[in-house]
Formats: structure tokens, sequence, C-alpha cells
């Protein structure tokens, strides 16, 4: 009898041990920490010195002038987060039209190509060709570009023959640098439009 209790005894400590090992959760691999390194992790906005030299290159003279301006929108708007290299062409007899076409550069979204044109009135006669840089603020998502950007009265800038004005809806503000605009103030006074396929209408 002594001897089946303890026989009895190790086995019920044998199936404890048995059920224990069952339901025992084997331990989870520790994972180590990895950087992101997506665009989110990325500075989304330009540097003033990256922009200064990429205007300076494309408008290939002006240097000081140009600086002086995009200085001034960096005081007054701070780092952008995209900006636009084109040409464009304009003409007017009081009022006027202009249309443009180049390619949009955005941190993020990378490069694409944009079209533009807007209506103008004031004290103006003639017509040109220029090319335009023109700073983006704000613009988180590119598909928000293609619509109608009025201009900020009072927001003309001239420096040497290098000028720039601001055009804004809502938090987006676009920046257009135009160098050897002159007496052609009167073309900055409407509003662009921007699409993503030319239009020859300018409204």
């Amino acid at each position: 009898m002594k001897n089946l209790t303890k026989l009895f005894s190790i086995s019920f400590i044998l199936l404890l041990t048995a059920c224990a090992s069952k339901n025992k959760q084997p331990a989870q691999p520790v994972q180590s920490e990895r950087q992101n390194m997506d665009s989110t992790n990325q500075d989304p906005t330009y540097d003033k010195e990256n922009v200064i030299n990429a205007a300076s290159e494309f408008f290939g003279g002006g240097s000081e002038a140009v600086a002086s301006v995009i200085e001034k929108a960096f005081a007054d708007l701070g780092r952008p987060n995209g900006y636009i290299i084109g040409t464009e062409a304009s003409a007017a007899l009081v009022v006027g039209a202009r249309y443009g076409d180049g390619t949009l550069s955005h941190k993020i979204e990378g490069d694409s190509r944009v079209y533009w044109t807007g209506p103008s009135i004031g004290i103006d006669v003639g017509a040109n060709g220029s090319r335009v840089f023109a700073l983006v603020y704000n613009l988180n998502d590119t598909q928000e570009l293609y619509q109608r950007f009025p201009a900020v009265e009072g927001s003309i800038y001239y420096v040497a023959g290098v000028g720039m004005n601001y055009q804004q809806v809502d938090e987006i503000v676009i920046a257009p640098i135009r160098m050897g605009v002159g007496l052609r103030a009167g073309v900055n006074l409407g509003y662009l439009h921007f699409s993503k396929d030319r239009s020859w209408l300018p409204f």
C-alpha cells in the first residue's frame, strides 16, 4: 500500500510538470529598433543656400539681386517645400496675358510638369519672354497646385531688375521671381492659373 501511494504521488507530479510545460508560452524574440528610412524621415523643405544656388544657376547672372530677393522670401515665409523652374511669354496693352511652362520640384513628391496662364491689368504695354523661378510654400499635396492664385496686394518687390510677388490661396503661397521685368510691373497684377496640361485660355 505504501509503495502504491508513492507511485501515485510520483505520477501525479510528472503529470503536473507536463501540463505546465504545455501551457508555457515561448519567449518572444526581441526586435531590434530599425531607423525609418522613408520620406517622412527626411527634411520636407529646401534650405536657403540650395535655393539661392539653384536660382542663380538658372538665371545665369545677377546672383546678388537674386539672393537678396530670395532672402526676402525666406524672411517673410520661411523655407519652401517646392519650387518651379520654367519660362513664360507675356504681352499686354493695359490688359495682358501670360503663358508659361516648367517643372515643379517638390521635396517629398519629386518632379512633375506644370503649365500656367494668367490675365493681367495695369499700366503696361509690350511683350516679352522671361525665365521664372517660383518658390512654393505649404504645398502638402501637389494636386493642390492646380488652381488660380491671385496676387497678394502690396507684395511686389524689386532689386536691381529682379522682381518677385506673392500669390496665395488659403495656406499655399507661390512666390514667382522674374529677372529683367523692368517697367512691366503691370503684368504682376492678376492671377496665375496652374494646370497639368497646356491651355491657350488665359483665364
